[in-house]
């Protein structure tokens, strides 16, 4: 592990694999940017889960809920050619690596629409549901990553690959979609 932090995280994992130094900064200052917007979209919505108003009115919810969403949906559109020259620099000795992070838990499966009209959020509750799952799942990804390298049981370059491709399909894609629409 290299000694970015005392203590190694996701980002090391990401730099000793890489072939480049250069392109694996890119890509964690990237994912940073990303996992602190997802964290931030997440934690507004769950505030208002908790009953927590803040904002205090009905428009400026509103005006947090897509500011929140814009920024997550730039964070993770910035993410798309630094993680894909990631992947296409890491080259897996085997195309057979398994994804080294889980589905969705329980946790991330929740039904907003009672949420956003207590809110008085205006908002399509299903697209809501879709990006808070796919970016806890981002989230809970990175932190999983951070942890294997914490205890040294970081994936292979394959599993790795694998794992940061389906991060990709899946936030390039639903995700970006659902945030581009509650942030419009």
């Amino acid at each position: 592990m290299s000694t970015l932090r005392a203590e190694p995280g996701w980002a090391d994992v990401l730099l000793d694999s890489a072939a480049d130094a250069g392109t694996a900064d890119r890509l964690i200052r990237q994912l940073n940017a990303a996992s602190v917007a997802s964290l931030a979209f997440c934690r507004l919505l769950e505030r208002w889960g908790r009953g927590d108003a803040a904002p205090s009115t009905p428009g400026a919810r509103q005006a947090a809920l897509r500011r929140a969403a814009d920024r997550a949906e730039t964070a993770l559109v910035g993410l798309e050619d630094p993680l894909g020259r990631y992947l296409l620099e890491l080259e897996p000795e085997r195309a057979e690596g398994r994804s080294w992070y889980g589905a969705p838990g329980a946790a991330e499966l929740l039904e907003w629409a009672p949420v956003l009209y207590r809110a008085g959020v205006s908002a399509s509750p299903v697209r809501v549901a879709q990006a808070y799952l796919e970016l806890a799942v981002f989230l809970r990804a990175l932190a999983g990553l951070g942890d294997a390298a914490r205890i040294r049981s970081a994936p292979d370059r394959s599993s790795l690959w694998a794992g940061l491709f389906d991060l990709r399909e899946n936030l390039l894609g639903r995700a970006v979609e659902d945030l581009r629409a509650i942030a419009a």
